[in-house]
């Protein structure tokens, strides 16, 4: 799973990583961040500086806080925009949570492939909902479907991340973006955890199993096919030998 998590970073793939508070969404994405190659130059965008990345050519920029008289505000969303005329190869938000989602989703259909960003939500398809919830804070009357569509051609993959009962934070899913169907987003599993049983000192046992769909074109693009293809070859049928 993490190498196909790395080959996703490598073959510049949009990733949006969901989960609840304290998940550990900024730890996968400082980890994720480490496979871009240190040739490229990259923005950060964060309410605060979480992130340490390790390339040799990024940008840092952090929002700011009104004064006592209520000016000199630098909105998450103005950074957003203001990245687009700074040359990046990658733009990277360390939380998208309000209207900026508009401008995100602008970015990764328009040439910066590869962009990563975390947000809050249980699951792949609520974190979509909130993505189509945001966009419309932006007050932009555009329609849902046209949002949908947005959302469906940016994003090519969600990374589900949670805290377990027993205090571990694990990857629980791994879902593909494959387009829309009528009015739907539609996603598919690569990767999931299945939860076993707790043992008799709490622990959540589980193993990571692929659910033996072979990813579609995007995720299949060079130069992440190559690398790609050991991970889905016969893996169906292994597991079905298994079982």
């Amino acid at each position: 799973m993490l190498e196909l998590l790395s080959v996703m970073v490598k073959g510049r793939l949009n990733l949006l990583i969901s989960g609840g508070t304290g998940a550990g969404k900024t730890t996968l994405l400082n980890v994720l961040s480490g496979y871009i190659p240190n040739v490229e130059r990259i923005v950060t965008i964060e309410d605060a500086a979480e992130l340490q990345l390790k390339q040799g050519h990024i940008v840092r920029l952090e929002t700011r806080a009104p004064n006592i008289e209520g000016k000199g505000a630098v909105r998450m969303r103005q950074l957003v925009i203001n990245s687009l005329r700074m040359r990046p190869d990658r733009i990277v938000v360390g939380e998208v949570r309000g209207e900026e989602a508009f401008d995100m989703l602008q970015a990764m259909n328009t040439g910066h492939e590869g962009s990563l960003t975390t947000i809050h939500a249980n699951s792949g398809r609520d974190a979509l909902a909130r993505v189509e919830n945001m966009v419309s804070m932006a007050n932009l009357n555009i329609p849902e479907r046209a949002v949908r569509h947005q959302i469906a051609s940016a994003i090519h993959a969600v990374v589900q991340i949670a805290r377990l009962s027993d205090g571990t934070r694990k990857v629980i899913a791994i879902s593909e973006i494959t387009g829309m169907q009528d009015e739907l987003i539609t996603m598919q599993d690569i990767f999931t955890f299945e939860r076993r049983a707790i043992d008799e000192t709490g622990k959540v046992r589980g193993t990571f199993r692929a659910t033996g769909i072979r990813p579609s074109s995007p995720i299949a693009w060079p130069p992440a096919a190559p690398a790609c293809a050991p991970l889905y070859s016969n893996r169906k049928q292994k597991y079905e030998e298994e079982e």
